[in-house]
């Protein structure tokens, strides 16, 4: 089906975090990223991120990151995982809301730094080898 105009679509990512001092905001700026350029968006195409955090993560703030980032006028919530996935350590998964005028199908999702083994059916078609989205 063809679409006309803009639609906002759900883009996932997940990545594991970095343990080395600034490896977490290096992390979640290298995901957020590439979940935009897979996409063929920008950070003004963004309404909204949803970012959620395991207890492993306690204390770190992709937001804080995100904003640092340049994303400062994009509403970010960070959310707590309910602890039943414990597939992935130090796992950072995001939602991001994208305002796009690709259909639901040429949506790219990206998982990096062995975050694949969490939707192998959508890193299958999202990502290559290097975990670069593709388009």
């Amino acid at each position: 089906m063809e679409r006309e105009g803009t639609a906002c679509r759900g883009v996932r990512g997940a990545t594991t975090l970095d343990t080395a001092a600034g490896g977490a905001e290096t992390s979640c700026v290298e995901l957020l990223g590439q979940m935009l350029e897979a996409n063929g968006a920008s950070v003004e195409d963004v309404a909204a991120a949803i970012f959620t955090l395991d207890d492993d993560l306690a204390g770190e703030n992709p937001a804080a990151a995100a904003r640092a980032a340049g994303w400062e006028l994009v509403p970010l919530l960070m959310v707590r995982e309910h602890g039943a996935d414990d597939r992935v350590a130090r796992c950072l998964r995001v939602l991001l809301l994208v305002n796009t005028t690709r259909s639901q199908p040429e949506i790219r999702h990206v998982y990096l730094r062995g975050a694949e083994v969490l939707r192998p059916d959508l890193a299958r078609t999202s990502t290559n080898s290097h975990g670069r989205g593709t388009q």
